[in-house]
């Protein structure tokens, strides 16, 4: 395939507009305006023909055979037969195989005026036959003219047509030559930021003042910039803290190590020492895998969801288990353990066990995990009766990294947000009269499902 660019693709287009319009014209010409001159030419014929209804000057300078052929563009010869065997033709009368056809016509014909043609010499002869009355004998008065008149017009027509598109055709290259710059602009502009966005410089903004289209065009390629900014402003961000959240357990496991080979125990002895060289790496894996799992998120936003019908209380008792010997002082209460929630199980799992574990940092002594059930949603609240957060801190408690009072990495309410969302759903946090409460607003339906329930309705 022929690549072109877009100032070729409107010449081009312009051209072929202009060629279409050329071969219709051709086409369609010889039909419509040759119809349309033939029907003038009987006009004129018919015209004169009355004028001349009493052809006293002819019958007094008769013409001769030759005045026939006379072609000259615009007139119109007149003679009468009779309808009279014996009598002679009177006035211009054709040579005689001509007037032979002429008077068979005349004498078939039933209306008072008839056309005609015939074919003399290479041209056409166009002529009207009318009955009329001559000394009180029935005659036949014939007026002819020949095709030189018409075709005149026609290659008058012509050659103005011509003159007429050859104009046209040279001032429709004016829009195409403005449609050209017209849309080029705004592309090189697009295509400058474009480059530079290909290069990773998109900081500066893209404003495009004009046409209404060119203007959408740019202010979603604006807020394509804006949202590259984002992520990589967020990218930055997230590597930035978790390589300071790292190099601290780093650091001390390293000094750890270079105190224990120097002979010099930081603890009491090498057994504490140990635990805290393991409890720092554990520390460390743990970072990892919820960084790991934070991006692989990420990656499950392109795949296909692997929902499934779960029962609330097959993962709220089973984490309810896993988390009482951690803080033997606070209870777990759970309630709404029949409600049924459409999800991903290992997905939701991490969730509340993220909320959970998040809870137990601040409960004075009991954590409330239920679900319920309205007409479209699943709503799945995890509250305690620990101390209020802050007002400025309720906005930010889901951003990556960011550690409220007692926070341990930052990255498990992240993922808690990240996993609502990939369920289409959306968090919320919010102080309670006992406490603070996690709220996860969950669609009841998937889209799909949503089409499919409406079928069997």
């Amino acid at each position: 395939m022929i690549k072109v660019n877009l100032t070729h693709r409107i010449w081009l287009a312009f051209i072929s507009i202009i060629v279409l319009v050329g071969l219709s014209i051709i086409i369609i010409y010889p039909i419509s305006i040759k119809g349309t001159l033939t029907e003038e030419t009987y006009r004129l014929i018919e015209h004169e023909q009355i004028r001349s209804a009493y052809p006293l000057l002819d019958l007094l300078n008769p013409r001769n055979e030759h005045d026939f052929t006379d072609r000259e563009a615009g007139r119109v010869g007149h003679f009468f037969i009779y309808d009279t065997l014996g009598r002679p033709a009177e006035g211009a009368p054709p040579p005689k195989e001509v007037l032979q056809e002429m008077a068979q016509n005349a004498y078939r014909q039933e209306v008072n005026r008839g056309r005609y043609e015939i074919q003399y010499g290479g041209a056409t002869v166009f002529y009207v036959i009318a009955k009329a009355q001559i000394d009180d004998y029935p005659a036949f008065h014939i007026s002819y003219m020949w095709d030189t008149y018409r075709d005149q017009m026609v290659n008058r027509l012509w050659e103005r047509l011509v003159y007429i598109l050859l104009l046209t055709s040279g001032l429709s290259l004016l829009p195409a030559i403005w449609l050209k710059h017209y849309l080029r602009q705004p592309l090189i502009v697009l295509g400058n930021h474009l480059e530079q966005i290909a290069n990773r410089d998109w900081k500066e903004p893209l404003k495009w003042k004009g046409d209404e289209d060119f203007q959408r065009l740019s202010d979603q390629f604006e807020r394509m910039r804006q949202n590259l900014n984002l992520y990589d402003r967020a990218q930055k961000t997230f590597i930035q803290h978790a390589s300071h959240e790292l190099k601290t357990p780093i650091m001390v496991i390293k000094s750890y190590a270079h105190s224990v080979k120097d002979g010099i125990l930081p603890k009491k002895n090498m057994e504490q020492t140990m635990d805290v060289i393991i409890e720092e790496a554990n520390r460390m894996e743990r970072r990892v895998i919820d960084m790991l799992y934070y991006t692989k998120l990420d990656s499950l936003k392109e795949e296909s969801p692997k929902h499934e019908q779960i029962v609330f209380g097959s993962i709220a008792f089973q984490i309810e288990e896993r988390f009482r010997v951690q803080r033997e002082d606070v209870k777990i209460l759970v309630s709404g353990a029949e409600t049924e929630i459409f999800g991903d199980r290992e997905q939701l799992e991490v969730l509340l066990e993220n909320l959970v574990e998040n809870a137990l940092r601040y409960a004075k002594d009991t954590i409330w995990m239920s679900a319920t059930s309205t007409e479209d949603q699943i709503i799945i609240n995890v509250e305690n009766n620990g101390e209020a957060i802050p007002a400025h801190d309720l906005p930010q408690l889901f951003n990556p990294f960011y550690k409220g009072n007692k926070g341990k990495f930052g990255l498990g309410l992240a993922i808690v947000k990240r996993i609502t969302e990939l369920h289409g759903g959306y968090p919320k946090v919010e102080n309670s009269n006992v406490g603070v409460k996690f709220s996860i607003y969950f669609p009841k339906y998937r889209k799909d499902q949503k089409r499919k329930n409406k079928k069997m309705g």
